[in-house]
């Protein structure tokens, strides 16, 4: 039973430690003109088979999932819709179209788009963003690894 505790302490204290990292390091979001866009790519197979069915998205250790969400850049942070559109582009220079779908839950939106790759394959991605008259683009890279 002691050992039992000593293991949840030492475990949340490791899991509090890597928080405080990630938050002194910062978040994976740009400042872009009046919004906070949050993003991230990673493999499909990190999602949960029944949330991959209920999101159509197909699990496959070749094929990724990019994640956007767009905030209002003030205090409250809302959530905002936009219309968006880019590509994944390897170093070789082939470029995917991005096909986004927008997701409601509760206050939160976010885009979701698959894109396909191969093992230690870096793709640059190039996103318009689109909310009545205003326009930016967000570009980040990922290299991608075959489970």
């Amino acid at each position: 039973m002691n050992r039992l505790i000593k293991f949840c302490f030492i475990a949340c204290l490791a899991f509090a430690f890597n928080a405080q990292s990630e938050e002194m390091q910062g978040a994976q979001y740009k400042e872009l003109g009046p919004w906070q866009v949050h993003y991230i790519a990673f493999p499909s197979t990190f999602i949960q088979p029944k949330i991959a069915k209920a999101y159509n998205l197909e699990r496959s250790g070749y094929k990724g999932v990019v994640n956007i969400s767009i905030l209002k850049n003030d205090a409250n942070k809302t959530a905002q819709t936009a219309k968006l559109t880019g590509t994944a582009k390897n170093l070789l220079g082939n470029k995917q179209t991005l096909t986004f779908k927008e997701i409601k839950e509760g206050e939160s939106i976010y885009y979701l788009a698959q894109v396909d790759y191969t093992n230690e394959e870096i793709l640059r991605f190039e996103i318009e963003i689109q909310q009545s008259n205003q326009f930016q683009k967000l570009q980040f890279q990922q290299k991608f690894y075959v489970d």
